[in-house]
């Protein structure tokens, strides 16, 4: 159970030559957002569970505490990690 202080739990699935998943990571860095990264281009089974859970190919995708958020969607981000614009 969450905490009215505590952030849910980030998941990003990405790429390395991905710019908008660089965006995002450096948008949860500067705000302080603790997110661990899963490289869908070696990781098979990262892969399947992007798939699975967006059901599509593309990158970034990102888990925000069970909310799936496609693409760097900076506004939908703010708003579910509840940080101030």
């Amino acid at each position: 159970m969450e905490t009215p202080n505590t952030k849910p739990a980030v998941t990003i699935y990405t790429t390395p030559t991905c710019v908008y998943c660089k965006m995002a990571k450096d948008y949860f860095t500067q705000n302080n957002i603790a997110y661990q990264e899963l490289d869908v281009a070696v990781d098979e089974k990262a892969r399947e569970d992007m798939v699975e859970k967006s059901g599509q190919m593309g990158v970034p995708v990102i888990d925000v505490g069970g909310t799936i958020v496609i693409g760097f969607d900076q506004d939908l981000l703010a708003q579910l990690l509840q940080i101030k614009q």
